[in-house]
């Protein structure tokens, strides 16, 4: 019976339904001074209490899909994603323009950009013996200021061991955003989601280009979820992650200036902030991926009002309206899912459906999976070769 079955499901209400019903008519039997009955009520107690959890978890992964299978909740699935095609044209052309370095988009240049490096990290799974630069690449611990915006986030970047090797002093890297789930830590797109350890992986194996990683939460505004909105007279975390981040990038690293050169990609929330972030600002990141991401602004206790009571705003944060209702941007995207994810693989279909050039959809999936680290990391090493190839690298 799987894992996600109504009828797992209305089992264990009848199983929870059946103990507390048993439970109160033995415990007055119980009543008595003895170890045995003791023991006998605790084990009612705790027979009660897992018949309640186990019914309540299955209620709830019934409605998220966190985790699709038994094998998917005991992490068996190892399969990993396969890409279709992505539709009937081309990708997007790209045209570099400007050289490496300087500001993306005009920022003035009064405004300081720059990333504050708080340290270095471990890069969780990079195997080997040698640790050094020239071999792994380093994991920064950063700080990322808005210089426009006076927002700020903590996160890593990631610098590929091709930028630490002789003769590549003067060379410049294509970057992608890397966005976490909300309210996710960056930290777990480093020990979970390994990011920088994957994409070791896929350059030893010749599969993708050195790519700089920036690895932050989807909400500059925390604790407050601000959906990659850029909210009236509240957080503007849209302009803050297509105008400050690659200001502060591009200060502090050797990242290629002009279209082209940055991508993004997240889970979840970071995926519908990916998509948003491509189709509202396709000149900024004309490449992105939504690992298990939605197409609606989520509207909740944590989001508050994203859109000042404006029915407009809200309509153009709901991805689907600005496919009906704007112009196609050119993007490409890649929709990564679990077919067994919910509604989100079949809201992935529906919208790479509706696509129309110059925007161009493709799509990667695993069989089995859930809303979760498990599911995700087997349709990364795809997704990450995918983002690779639609990044502008001159070298």
């Amino acid at each position: 019976m799987g894992l996600t079955s109504h009828k797992l499901l209305a089992l264990a209400a009848l199983f929870a339904v059946c103990t507390v019903l048993g439970t109160l008519w033995v415990w007055p039997r119980l009543a008595v001074r003895s170890w045995p009955a003791v023991f006998l009520r605790l084990g009612t107690i705790a027979v009660t209490q897992f018949a309640l959890l186990a019914t309540l978890g299955l209620a709830v992964n019934d409605d998220f899909v966190f985790y699709s299978s038994w094998s998917d909740l005991f992490g068996r699935d190892r399969g990993t994603g396969v890409i279709q095609a992505g539709g009937p044209s081309a990708s997007p052309t790209v045209v570099p323009s400007g050289g490496p370095g300087g500001t993306p988009g005009g920022t003035p240049a009064e405004v300081p950009a720059g990333v504050q490096v708080l340290g270095t990290a471990e890069i969780t799974g990079a195997d080997g013996a040698d640790r050094g630069p020239a071999t792994i690449g380093r994991l920064d611990r950063v700080r990322l200021p808005g210089g426009t915006t006076g927002l700020s986030t903590d996160g890593y970047v990631y610098l590929p061991p091709q930028y630490f090797r002789p003769g590549a002093e003067t060379r410049h890297f294509p970057a992608a955003l890397v966005m976490t789930g909300f309210p996710g830590d960056a930290a777990n797109l480093v020990t979970k989601l390994r990011y920088p350890a994957y994409e070791l992986d896929l350059l030893r194996r010749g599969v993708m280009k050195p790519t700089v990683l920036v690895l932050v939460r989807p909400s500059p505004s925390m604790p407050r979820d601000s959906e990659c909105e850029d909210v009236p007279n509240g957080p503007q975390a849209q302009r803050y992650f297509t105008t400050d981040v690659p200001a502060d990038l591009r200060a502090s690293y050797r990242v290629l200036d002009g279209t082209g050169s940055l991508g993004v990609i997240g889970d979840s929330t970071g995926g519908y902030c990916a998509v948003k972030l491509g189709m509202v600002h396709p000149e900024t990141f004309p490449v992105a991926v939504s690992l298990s991401g939605y197409f609606k602004a989520a509207e909740d206790v944590t989001t508050g009002d994203l859109f000042g009571g404006s029915r407009q705003r809200r309509d153009e944060a709901d991805l689907n309206w600005r496919l009906a209702h704007l112009p196609m941007p050119a993007l490409a995207v890649l929709l990564a899912d679990s077919k067994e994810d919910g509604h989100g693989y079949a809201d992935s279909v529906a919208f790479a459906a509706a696509a129309r050039p110059p925007l161009v959809v493709a799509q990667a999936t695993v069989e089995t999976g859930g809303h979760n680290f498990t599911t995700w990391t087997r349709l990364l090493p795809p997704s990450l070769t995918w983002l690779s190839d639609h990044l502008h690298d001159p070298q």
